[in-house]
Formats: structure tokens, sequence, C-alpha cells
């Protein structure tokens, strides 16, 4: 959610810092802030609105100094405006901190530094942090990571921290629990981030923070790790394989339909390595080596947030059909706080794109306690869920810049696919004829998905006509009912039209209630085993006055025939067949976004790591 960035080293700050802000931009804020160094005093700047507002404030401001911390904030504790942006100082202006994460106990730890006569400019738990860092400084006479040390044994909550003082100019102390924190090593020089985009372009050599850990950084120093109890811990320095391309839009006008028509070449790095050339076989690492733990397993819980939540439905399917072992999917925020009953020897997948999903990983943490075994589907490598779960299988789609979710879907549910193929076939649950035509159509998606974008200007064109409409239901069938969860969710992240998703034969249990003229329908109607049922669905809302959009298969006539609209797509296997049909969905809920106006990388509210309750 919030994006951290600092610098330390031989460079002057600014200009690193604020083009990390830029390139954490993607996370979601409502604020931006900096805070340098220079002639041992820190100056902070920071404003309501976008890093482009935080530059021209900047404008006549002193920027210099070679050692800073940055910040974008997503708003939990008081609202976006001025004083509740990052950095925030202490009491005497001596510390600046930022801060990503929530700190529960803030309410006590505010009430006791007020008894000690320090005052507060704005609401959030943030100043209360740094308030509480500088009280235990001053009044045992000790260094700042110290004090940062016992400061944090006090706190309840989850954080990802960094820390400057202006008496000394020469260090950073950093520190993470459940909010990602990333240190990057340079030639006499350190940078510290949310995640790897602002590092990338200085260096490819990071170390991650695990919980609980406090880093001491000076530029001519080794960098020092230690945990609260000031233990000291292996660092253990990581390369990163991704390139500064990767982070920019490449001509297209927004990342997210860069990464829509991108989804055919992530598909190929998905399944590359892992199904043959032939087509004959496939291994996952993961299931291998931790065989009889996978296949001994009396049942699956897939625990899940958002879009993965959706990828996760079609997993259910996929899993239950083809090896024949029981699946749960949970909210993860729900499962986490109802108690669940979790069996020793249970197995469960977890399912984030960024890996650190705040709901995704305590749920994580809950099996590990339980003795579950723990399938980790990630994107972003060295996140924090692939290092908590005990093996699993990245989806290597690239990194995904736009809040609303469109490769890493598609990579989710192909990796599922071929999880449920190996285990099936570990299993001999599913006949070889079978298995061999899901992986040939395994590997024909990328040139299906290719012909799909071809409907970009059609679907651009249909869009205009459904620009104002004020509510929207989608409907789908056996693995394209959570297609239509997964449509809806889309149009209403970023075009803000209030729409449904919903398996279709439960419109007549309800929602048909909502069906006229003014309530369209988008309905995934291709060939599949119950295409029959899914015909009477539409004719019901026909009948109704209702205006239906059609995803049909190409060739198809009874329901094109229906229709107010349809969409052809080619002819994929039944179980493959929401990859596919979710491109459609995608184009059209950006062109709808696009037509109104909206920022459809970095809609309203929202953000794409998700790592606070």
């Amino acid at each position: 959610m919030c994006g951290i960035v600092a610098y330390i080293g031989h460079r002057e700050a600014y200009p690193i810092l604020i083009k990390g802000l830029h390139r954490l931009e993607y996370r979601g804020y409502d604020s931006a802030g900096i805070a340098l160094i220079d002639d041992n005093e820190i100056n902070v700047y920071k404003t309501k609105g976008k890093v482009r507002d935080l530059e021209h404030f900047t404008e006549s401001k002193n920027i210099n100094g070679k050692i800073g911390i940055a910040h974008t904030r997503w708003a939990t504790h008081g609202e976006p405006n001025n004083a509740n942006a990052h950095p925030h100082y202490s009491e005497t202006a001596s510390l600046a901190l930022v801060h990503n994460g929530i700190i529960e106990n803030y309410t006590l730890l505010k009430k006791a530094l007020q008894e000690h006569g320090y005052n507060f400019k704005s609401d959030t738990d943030t100043e209360v942090l740094v308030q509480l860092i500088e009280y235990i400084k001053t009044s045992n006479n000790c260094s700042l990571f110290e004090a940062v040390q016992s400061a944090l044994k006090q706190v309840i909550g989850a954080y990802a921290i960094a820390v400057i003082d202006k008496n000394n100019k020469e260090e950073i102390v950093a520190a993470r629990k459940s909010s990602p924190l990333v240190v990057g090593l340079g030639k006499e020089e350190y940078f510290v981030a949310s995640d790897v985009t602002p590092i990338i372009e200085y260096t490819n050599k990071v170390v991650y923070l695990n919980d609980e850990e406090v880093v001491l950084l000076r530029p001519k120093e080794q960098i020092n790790i230690v945990n609260l109890n000031n233990t000291i811990t292996k660092v253990d320095v990581k390369s990163l394989n991704m390139s500064i391309s990767q982070l920019e839009k490449g001509g297209y006008p927004h990342f997210m339909l860069k990464e829509i028509n991108e989804q055919p070449k992530t598909i190929i790095d998905c399944i590359r390595g892992r199904i043959n050339v032939e087509a004959t076989n496939v291994i996952l690492s993961g299931v291998i080596d931790h065989k009889d733990k996978i296949l001994n397993a009396g049942r699956i819980i897939i625990v899940a947030c958002g879009t993965s939540w959706h990828a996760a439905l079609i997993g259910k399917h996929l899993i239950e059909e083809f090896c024949k072992i029981p699946v749960e999917v949970e909210y993860a925020s729900e499962f986490r706080y109802r108690n669940p009953v979790i069996n020793k020897g249970d197995l469960m997948i977890a399912i984030s794109q960024s890996g650190e999903t705040a709901d995704t990983l305590a749920a994580v943490q809950l099996g590990k306690e339980k003795g579950a075994f723990i399938y980790g589907i990630c994107n972003v490598v060295g996140s924090s869920i692939p290092r908590a779960t005990h093996t699993g299988t990245y989806i290597h789609v690239g990194p995904e810049i736009g809040v609303a979710s469109t490769k890493a879907f598609t990579g989710q549910v192909t990796v599922l696919t071929m999880l449920a193929m190996t285990i099936a076939k570990e299993k001999k649950s599913i006949a070889k004829e079978r298995f061999l035509s899901i992986l040939k159509s395994l590997k024909s998606l990328p040139e299906l998905m290719e012909e799909v974008l071809m409907l970009d200007e059609r679907i651009k064109d249909l869009s205009k006509i459904f620009t104002y409409a004020h509510n929207f239901l989608y409907l789908g069938r056996g693995y394209n009912y959570p297609l239509a969860l997964e449509g809806a969710l889309k149009l209403k992240e970023i075009s803000y039209i209030h729409a449904e998703g919903y398996p279709a034969a439960e419109m007549k249990h309800g929602p048909i209630a909502l069906i006229d003229n003014e309530m369209p329908t988008f309905v995934i109607a291709t060939t599949d085993s119950i295409y029959e049922k899914t015909v009477s669905n539409i004719q019901e809302i026909k009948a109704r006055g209702g205006k239906v959009i059609a995803l049909v298969t190409k060739g198809d006539k009874i329901v094109s025939s229906m229709a107010d609209f349809s969409l052809e797509i080619p002819d994929v296997d039944e179980c493959l067949s929401p990859v596919v049909a979710c491109i459609p969905l995608q184009l059209f809920a950006y062109h709808i976004a696009i037509n109104k106006g909206r920022n459809v990388d970095q809609p309203r509210n929202l953000a794409k790591s998700v790592t606070v309750e």
C-alpha cells in the first residue's frame, strides 16, 4: 500500500528519492513527502496529492543532502492532508521517520507520551512511533539503533520503517514486521524501499528483511542486521532478475493496457521449463520435491483475497475435477479470524500477486501453527509469502504495475492448472488422453490470447454504448462463474460502475428482479458442458427486456442470435476458458474507464499491495 524509499551514500538523495516515489505510485496513495539532512538539519517537505505535487512544492526549497527518506501514504489513521502525510518529525525535530503498516496500540503509547510532555501535530499512528523512539533515545542516552530496537519491542502491529537523525547524517536505521522492506546494496551506498522497483535502476543486489529485523546502514560499512533481541542475523544477498523496461509503459498509454497485451508473452514465461516442448509432461518442482505431503493431503484449503480469490475458485474446480481431492476456498481476511479447523497434514495453498498481502500472510502463519503444509503461488520473487511457505511456484509474469490485476490473474490460473495436472498425474486420477489434451491446450494459450487481443477495437466501440450504465450484471457457469466475478470486479475497480458477478443459474433466485432495459448483463456463454443451461438463462433475461452482451465461442449461432451484442473467442478446453475469456472482460472495463476519464492505473482508494488489514 504505502511506499517507502530511502537513500544514503555519495550521490544527491533528492533525485533518487523522487524517482523512487514515482516508481512506487502504482501501489496507490493520497499524499507524498520527503526528508533530507543538510547541514545537520532535517528538511521535511510533504503535501496531499501526487508525487508531482511534491515536486512542485519543493521547487524553491533546499533539497540538498546525501541522505534522505521518502514516502507515499495511503490513509489509515487520519484523513489525507499535509499534516498526516509522511515523513513525521519527532518533538525536537531531530528525528524523521516514514512508516508502512499499522501500530495497533498507538493510542496507549500516545497517551503515555503526552503525559511526558510530548505534543502531536497529526492524527497518525506513525507520529507516535517517532516520538516514542526519541523519548527512549533521550531518556536512555542511547543510539538511534538501540532506541529503535527498544521502541519496536513496545509496538503491537505491523511496520516497515526508515528513520534518520539530524545529528548523524551517516546512518539510516530501518526495520520491518509484517510489511515488506528491501535493502539495495551499492558501492558505499544503500537504498531502502517497500519493493525493488525504486532500486533496480541502481543495483541488482538486495537483502530482504525478515520480521522483527532491524538494519543499520552506514555508507562505508558492511550492512548490519539484528533482531529485536540484538541477535545478529545472516545477511542473505539476492540477485534481481528484472529490467527497467519492465517498469516502463513501452509506448502504451497505461500500464493496465500494456499488461493486458503482455499476457501471451507472460503465459509463455509462466509455462517455460514446466511443460516440455512436446506437451507430454508437466513438472512443478514444488510438487515433486514434496510429493508425499501433497499427494497424501486429505483436503486442500486455498486462501486468497480479491482477484487471487477468483483464481482460487477456478483452482478448486480444477483440483476437485482432476485430482479428486476436496478443496475449500477461503477469503484470507475471514479465515484468519474465525478459528478455522486445520488438521495436521492438510495442504494450504496461499495465492498472492505481491506475496505481501497481510491477510494472506497471516493465514499462512496460522496454517503453519496448526501443522498444515503450505504451498505458495506468488509473482514477486523473494516476497514474504514465498519465504514463509514450505514450497510453491512463482507465476513469473513480470512486474504488474496497474492496480487492477490482469496478467497476474491469468498467470495464477495457469499455475493452478499445471499444479492440478502434476498432482493428477502422480495420483493417476486423470486419463492419459485427457492429460495430454489439457497440456496441448496450455501450450496453445499464447496463440489464442493473441487472437483475442485483436478484438480490442470492437470492444472499444462496444464500450461507448455502455459507458454511462449505472449497474452491470456478469453471469457465468462452471469454470466461468469465477470469471464473472472477476469481470465485475474489474469494472468496479477502474470505472466505479457498480457491478455484480453471479452464477447464471442463481439469477432467478433474486437478481432477476433487477433486470430491465437499463440493466445490462454480460454473459460468458462459451461452448462447454453446460452451454444449453446458459442459453436458458439468457432467454430469461431477454424475456424481461434486458440487454445482453455475450462472450461466445467462434462460430456460435444460437447465443449470438439472442444477444444484443456478441464477442467471439477461439475454442479452447473448457477448463482453460477463463484464461482466454478474461481478456475481453479486461478490455471492456479498461475502455469504459477511459471513456469516463478514470485513472485506470491508480483507481481511487485502492492500493496494489494490501499490506494492512
